[in-house]
């Protein structure tokens, strides 16, 4: 199980409503039911992944979160949980929007593009780098929004969204992240998991 699964896991209390947006095979739902007994929806546009979901018991439908969100109604979850896919939209701001409407809070995390082995290989290489939480090469990646964990704090703060809490992971350590400490763990976090809302 992914480390990032873990931390998601640790920011939900027990006996609350989720929806899993991007839901993928449904590993992060089945852990949140079976771990935390939470009631949890996914969302997924890949009809292998639903099927997935499906046979492991899991509620989910199938849909594009990109142009299907306005079918849920306000406040309809106590949490949103958006697992490294705000990257691969179109128009990151509208899903956004549409996902702290439906939450109460919303738990977002992204693969740090501002990592130093990322800066490093682009730096020394010339080319995008290719790491574990970045598999793809430029022209097969689903990654539209090249963003850091610095431009996600800084698109809250311009949109006047709260940030309650921010997580940075590398490996197996985790790490509170703040602005007094942004630059350093912008710097050696692979991935950023953000609690807003």
């Amino acid at each position: 199980m992914k480390n990032e699964f873990k931390v998601i896991a640790n920011l939900l209390s027990e006996n609350t409503r989720v929806l899993d947006v991007g839901c993928g095979d449904g590993s992060l739902m089945s852990l949140l039911e079976k771990e935390k007994g939470i009631e949890v929806r996914g969302l997924e546009i890949d009809q292998t992944n639903v099927q997935k979901c499906i046979h492991k018991g899991l509620s989910v439908i199938q849909g594009n979160a990109e142009t299907e969100l306005h079918q849920f109604p306000d406040r309809s979850f106590d949490y949103v949980i958006l697992s490294q896919t705000l990257q691969a939209f179109y128009d990151p701001s509208k899903v956004m929007n549409e996902l702290l409407r439906i939450g109460k809070s919303v738990i977002v995390s992204i693969p740090n593009f501002g990592f130093w082995k990322v800066r490093l290989k682009l730096l020394l290489f010339g080319k995008m780098p290719v790491t574990k939480t970045l598999p793809n090469t430029w022209y097969n990646t689903p990654n539209l929004h090249m963003c850091t964990i610095k431009d996600l704090f800084i698109f809250c703060d311009e949109k006047s969204i709260k940030i309650k809490k921010v997580i940075g992971i590398n490996e197996d350590k985790t790490s509170y992240i703040k602005k007094s400490n942004l630059e350093i763990k912008n710097l050696f976090s692979k991935v950023g998991i953000f609690l807003i809302g």
